[in-house]
């Protein structure tokens, strides 16, 4: 039987399945543990210290939508466990940056557990699997937060209105969890900034119309070209940023001219008010980082070395992609 055959696709999927129902009962049985240990250092996250009955209730939640969402693939926004969640939230008034800390130490811990296990633990053949499962479920957990942001008028925005992409607030509360994750496990982190070409010269010549139906029309083709644990943010007025994990130079850069060049050949807009063309074009900047377990990354100078290299690809005429890599993490 060929790999093409429905019979060995239908055969993986079962493994999967199979791996996930056992997965997210390990993770049920250890709940109390996995809680304790995020739980442990979630308090002192932030300015305010929150006691430990409070922390408990959220570390409990947390572990079960995480469960949930690796057994189903998903977290269901829509959910008891979320809309507990939601009321655990506006009880204190805790942030959601402060609940984002909290699945990310939840996620550290449920790892740590997991790893443990002799058939699918750290040594054991599934464990790259188990540990990707339960990171997407992390972000799954993320995503229904969000949903839950956009409930709650007083609360920071996660997702940009006009691009449909992370806000920049969230994009580096990311990219901080992002670096921290890389230094404890050793991987390369690169970051794309790409800045859309002479967008006020668009919306001068042209009205914001068509700047925004530029910007609108960029995140929807933009987002395309990553995967769905990348994180792709609009970072300011006329500039995005994407966070790539456990990606090299090369490939960072491949997918950076990919998006340039789509861009400048299919992202032509018209002025309907005098039917005129506008062209536009991208430029980018790529930064990669080799980081070694141990490593620790500023994340705001990592974020400030991907800007000045867009700059400099403008300062090379735009619509070009300026690269750097080989940085050292300690001159970061």
């Amino acid at each position: 039987m060929s790999s093409s055959d429905p019979g060995v696709a239908d055969d993986d999927r079962s493994i999967q399945d199979d791996l996930r129902q056992a997965t997210a009962a390990r993770l049920l049985d250890g709940l109390d543990q996995i809680a304790a240990d995020a739980v442990a250092l979630f308090p002192f996250s932030g300015s305010e210290l929150l006691d430990i009955g409070y922390c408990n209730r959220i570390g409990n939640l947390l572990v079960r939508l995480l469960a949930f969402s690796v057994r189903d693939g998903r977290v269901d926004s829509r959910s008891a466990l979320v809309a507990d969640v939601r009321r655990v939230l506006v009880e204190r008034g805790l942030s959601m940056e402060r609940l984002f800390t909290f699945a990310y130490l939840t996620e550290r811990a449920a790892l740590d557990e997991l790893a443990l296990d002799e058939s699918t633990g750290a040594t054991a053949e599934p464990w790259p699997v188990v540990a990707q499962m339960v990171r997407r479920a992390s972000f799954d957990l993320l995503g229904a937060s969000t949903e839950l942001a956009q409930l709650d008028p007083g609360a920071v925005a996660m997702i940009d209105s006009l691009t449909t992409l992370y806000t920049r607030p969230l994009f580096e509360a990311v990219l901080a969890k992002e670096l921290i994750r890389a230094g404890r496990f050793g991987y390369p982190t690169s970051v794309i900034v790409f800045n859309v070409d002479r967008l006020s010269t668009i919306n001068r010549e042209h009205g914001y119309g068509v700047g925004n139906s530029v910007l609108a029309r960029l995140g929807n083709l933009i987002r395309r070209y990553f995967r769905q644990h990348d994180w792709v943010a609009r970072l300011s007025e006329d500039s995005i940023a994407v966070l790539l994990p456990q990606t090299g130079a090369d490939h960072a850069t491949e997918l950076a001219e990919r998006v340039r060049s789509t861009v400048e050949k299919r992202l032509l807009s018209i002025d309907h008010r005098s039917d005129r063309p506008v062209p536009v074009t991208l430029s980018a900047g790529v930064v990669n980082l080799n980081i070694e377990i141990g490593d620790v990354v500023d994340p705001e100078r990592f974020l400030a070395e991907a800007q000045a290299a867009v700059e400099r690809a403008q300062q090379h005429g735009r619509n070009c992609v300026e690269r750097i890599d080989g940085l050292s993490p300690s001159a970061i």
